[in-house]
């Protein structure tokens, strides 16, 4: 058993294809397939049901991934630990960021970040909570972005900062003459929300009880109207279709002539955002220095929770 092996498998049990395994191995398919055939030879087990159009991992199989998985990223550890000389903060950092995140804190943080870390660019994943958890387990992510709550076994979370909802109504809207909103206000309303399997979705519709019952039962507009990102919802609410929520570093000056942004009344429905990483990730000063710069971004509307890792 080697590690050029326990790669393969890795990579395969990813890409669910051996072709693609190949290519991101930067090897033949025959050499990968040989070596993965090998390696099935020695344990006396089949790793992957193949023959379909895409290759599946046995039950066998996902435990043996999982644990060159870790395997792998010890190694990394050794590597790391034999050369402590070595700057933390030079080379990239692979960075997950949920898609209610990422196109507000993003063109602020990698400014920030180049000053802090000029020698380690951010390769970027955008994705749902769900996959950008998947991906830091598997390491094919360093650390994610996301809103809380998120327990995982084995990862590190710091709070990065809480951020407030606000309503969003078209021009001429009743609502744009209010001080605030109730939250429970939102259940008269046609509501747009994103679609399903997102996070801020679920924050949304727990923010407001009657809303959520509501929704759950597909009464009225609400229930039919749905977005697939915040700058969709937006464009529908500007049109007159109904209101939305939406998290205070998404409103931009842009907004001034389409909606009109309210307030709701305190306590408003917030989120707080999370930096996570896994435990045994051993650059902790890239970390750190990502938590710094996501703190310099100056996000309007915000509570920054500085506390180091």
């Amino acid at each position: 058993m080697t590690l050029t092996e326990l790669r393969y498998i890795v990579a395969v049990a990813r890409e669910r294809h051996f072709g693609r395994a190949a290519q991101s191995c930067f090897v033949s398919q025959p050499t990968l397939s040989i070596a993965i055939k090998k390696l099935e030879d020695e344990l006396s087990v089949t790793l992957f049901e193949r023959g379909g159009p895409e290759v599946a991992v046995t039950e066998i199989g996902e435990r043996i991934v999982d644990q060159a998985r870790r395997v792998l990223e010890e190694v990394d550890t050794i590597k790391h630990l034999a050369g402590e000389h070595q700057n933390e903060l030079s080379g990239p950092l692979r960075l997950g960021v949920i898609f209610t995140i990422s196109p507000y804190l993003l063109p602020r943080l990698i400014p920030a970040l180049r000053i802090l870390a000029p020698d380690m660019p951010l390769i970027l994943e955008e994705n749902y909570t769900a996959r950008l958890s998947e991906m830091l387990k598997r390491g094919e992510v360093d650390a994610i972005i996301v809103a809380d709550p998120f327990d995982e076994p084995g990862t590190q979370a710091w709070p990065l900062y809480d951020e407030p909802f606000v309503v969003a109504t078209p021009k001429g809207h009743p609502w744009e003459k209010r001080d605030s909103i109730d939250a429970d206000a939102l259940s008269h309303e046609s509501v747009l929300l994103l679609t399903q399997g997102n996070c801020f979705r679920d924050q949304v519709l727990q923010s407001c009880s009657e809303l959520a019952a509501r929704q759950s039962q597909g009464n009225g507009l609400a229930g039919m109207l749905q977005g697939s990102s915040l700058n969709t919802i937006r464009h529908m609410v500007a049109s007159g279709m109904g209101v939305t929520v939406l998290p205070a570093t998404s409103v931009s000056p842009a907004d001034e002539g389409l909606l009109s942004i309210v307030p709701f009344t305190p306590p408003a429905p917030t989120r707080r955002v999370l930096l996570v990483a896994r435990r045994q990730f051993f650059r902790k000063k890239a970390i750190a220095v990502l938590q710094q710069a996501v703190f310099r971004c100056g996000l309007p509307g915000v509570t920054m929770l500085e506390a180091s890792p």
